[in-house]
This record gives C-alpha cells, structure tokens and sequence, in this order.
C-alpha cells in the first residue's frame, strides 16, 4: 500500500521481523521513559508456533517505508476469544510504533484497517499489543516515568497521531506508583474484623513445591474477578502454561500472596521483578555478558523495583461493603511488607481502568500515587 512517498508491506521473512522488533529502539533511544524489550522475547512473542496466544488470534504485522528506510510498524489482529464472547465485528491493532509523520500514521492504519475490513470487521480498537492480556493501551500521560515490565511506551506525539486518524477513546488505563518502603500499613485487618471475618481469614505466600497448582488457583480467582471487566477475555490454558514458565525467572515467591477465608483462596497479589531495570543499558541483546549481569542481578544483587499486574477478589467477596476492600487490603499489608523486608523499593499497580472506583480509591488509600495513564482508542471501519 502507498501513501504518498511511504511504501506499507506485510512483514516477510526473518530480516523483516527484525526491522519490526528494532524500529523502536532507533525511534525511542534516549527516552527516558523506555527500555528495549529482549530482542529473543520480541521473537517468541511475534512467532506463531512459539506463542500460543496465535491458537486464538490471527495477526498480520505491517511495516512502513520511505525508500529504503523503515519509518513506522503496525499489526492488526483477530482475536477468536474476544469475537466468540462478545460477538461485535471488533477486530484490533497493536505493536504501533512510526516517526512523527502524520504520513506515516496515515498509511499505517490505512494497511490494517483494510486488512480487518477484508476479514468482515466492523470495528477497530486498541491497542493490544497483542491482546487484552498482554501489553495493552497507548502512553498518553507520565512519559518520563520509569520503564516497567510489560507496561507501553509511547513517545508524546503518537496519541495527537492516532486520532487524527478518526480514533476516539474508549478507556483510560491507570497506574499507580507505590512506595514499598515508606507506604502505611491498610485497614484491612480491621474491616475484616467489623465484618466478623477475624477468626477466619488467613493470609499466605505462594508454595513454590506446588507450582502449578498455584498457578491455577490464581487464574482461577483471576478469571472469576474480572469476568464482568470491559474488554475481558480468560487465558486459556495454553497461555498460563507458557506464562508461568516465561515468567519463572521475575516470580518471587513471596510476593505472590493469597488470601484465604474458611481455608479457600478467594482474592491474590502478585508482583513480579522489574525485568527493565535489570536490562536497561541492553538494548535488547542478551549476549553472554548481558546474559551473566542479567543473573546476577536477578539472583544475588538484586533488582528494587517490581510490577503488581494482577490481583483480584472473588466477586462474592468483592461486593460486601467491607470485606471486598478488606481482602485487597490486606493482599496488599502482605506484599509490602514482604517487599519492604526483602529490600524491595517500589511497585508499579495496573493497570486500573479509569471507571474502576473500588480498585482505584482503595489503591489511593493504601498510598498508590496515579502516575501514569494508557488510553484504548476506537473507530468504525
């Protein structure tokens, strides 16, 4: 597809796909906000066969070029899962990242709108990089913020971008910046004791002998708290196989915490080592040497820094006036103060969306500061 003087092209071949998983780091070296991904993550991640979101999503990925010159990238994407729960003709974008050339954004989302267009679909939204369960939303506030794992980067001028081309938001997203360290201790002992749940509630970390089932017990609150969520879709088991084993190296056992009453896990936290900080300065390589500071830091020096993607309440919990936020709160206790022991600095919370009272005014109470906002956009094909 042309527009003017870019050329847009599906990707092909593997020297493609590394143009596709670099262009970023030229575009957004020195930001202070952004931390290559691993280049062989990238890989894996954009590789059916080796990710098994590709079992339910069919993806085409687009680069933009002006002459020889890779300016810009794209993906659309068909998600099965989405389409097959909530039955809309949405189809989605995602991995965007081009120059600051109303141009090149012109003609890239012209190349995946066709492409959805040409599948029967109504609708686009995103982004997803490449889902709702993945790397979700476009940067639009806190742009110095400190890199964390799995969360955007998007550089000031792409949201102007993208809705210039007819894209409307949908959602915000929310992140909170949380002070390991110095944060209060909740009410949620308390509440929990108003609610005449004392006696019965207990809280406890992950046992690592029992991983796997761990792992289900936790998707299983997961998939019950966020089932009425906008956007969501459940992992399938394929997902959490894979998901438990890339992320093996950042789990940290004792910040994975359950809490159960009469002896049945019904909400969790977990927060996983910033990957980012670990791998600021390797630009995606990780050669032998990044591959021995990697370890180290991960195993013995320590990295300060973690990310809360996920905790949950079970919805029969969460709607109580005092045990759904007493539950959360003392996941939270837990977390920090095992953080705070082990030396752990910070963790980023989220994301949140923006209509999400409960979460967001308990994460204010337990001292989260909003730091950061994604916006999910959307436009009729």
């Amino acid at each position: 597809m042309v527009s003017s003087d870019i050329v847009v092209t599906p990707v092909a071949g593997k020297s493609d796909l590394k143009a596709f998983i670099d262009l970023p780091k030229r575009l957004y070296a020195g930001h202070k906000g952004y931390i290559p991904h691993l280049d062989s993550e990238r890989r894996e991640a954009f590789t059916p066969g080796k990710n098994p979101l590709f079992g339910h999503v069919e993806v085409q990925f687009f680069l933009a070029r002006r002459g020889r010159r890779v300016v810009g990238r794209i993906a659309a994407q068909i998600d099965r899962a989405y389409l097959e729960r909530y039955a809309d003709d949405t189809g989605h974008f995602g991995c965007l990242a081009a120059e600051d050339d109303p141009a090149i954004f012109a003609a890239l989302f012209a190349a995946a709108e066709n492409w959805l267009r040409g599948k029967g679909l109504k609708r686009a939204t995103g982004p997803f990089s490449l889902s709702v369960n993945e790397e979700v939303g476009l940067l639009v506030w806190g742009f110095d913020s400190r890199p964390v794992l799995l969360v955007p980067y998007d550089p000031p001028y792409a949201g102007a971008r993208v809705e210039a081309q007819g894209y409307a938001k949908i959602k915000d997203l929310f992140s909170y910046d949380y002070d390991v360290q110095n944060a209060p201790e909740t009410i949620g002992a308390k509440l929990m004791a108003r609610a005449g749940m004392a006696g019965r509630v207990k809280v406890r970390t992950a046992n690592m002998k029992m991983f796997d089932a761990e792992v289900r017990t936790l998707v299983g609150i997961f998939n019950d708290a966020w089932s009425d969520n906008w956007g969501f879709v459940p992992f399938t088991q394929a997902e959490i196989d894979h998901a438990s084993k890339a992320f093996g190296p950042v789990i940290v056992p004792d910040l994975a915490v359950f809490v159960e009453v009469d002896d049945e896990a019904v909400a969790f936290i977990v927060a996983l080592t910033n990957l980012n900080e670990a791998i600021a300065e390797f630009n995606g390589s990780l050669n032998p040497i990044n591959l021995v500071k990697l370890l180290w830091r991960l195993k013995i020096a320590g990295v300060g820094s973690t990310r809360v993607p996920l905790m949950g309440v079970k919805k029969k919990f969460r709607n109580h006036p005092l045990m759904g936020a007493g539950l959360a709160m003392m996941a939270i206790d837990h977390l920090r103060a095992n953080g705070k022991r082990i030396g752990k600095t910070s963790a980023e919370l989220g994301w949140i969306l923006e209509d999400n009272k409960a979460t967001n005014n308990i994460i204010r109470s337990v001292g989260g500061v909003h730091y950061k906002t994604h916006r999910i956009y959307e436009k009729l094909l």
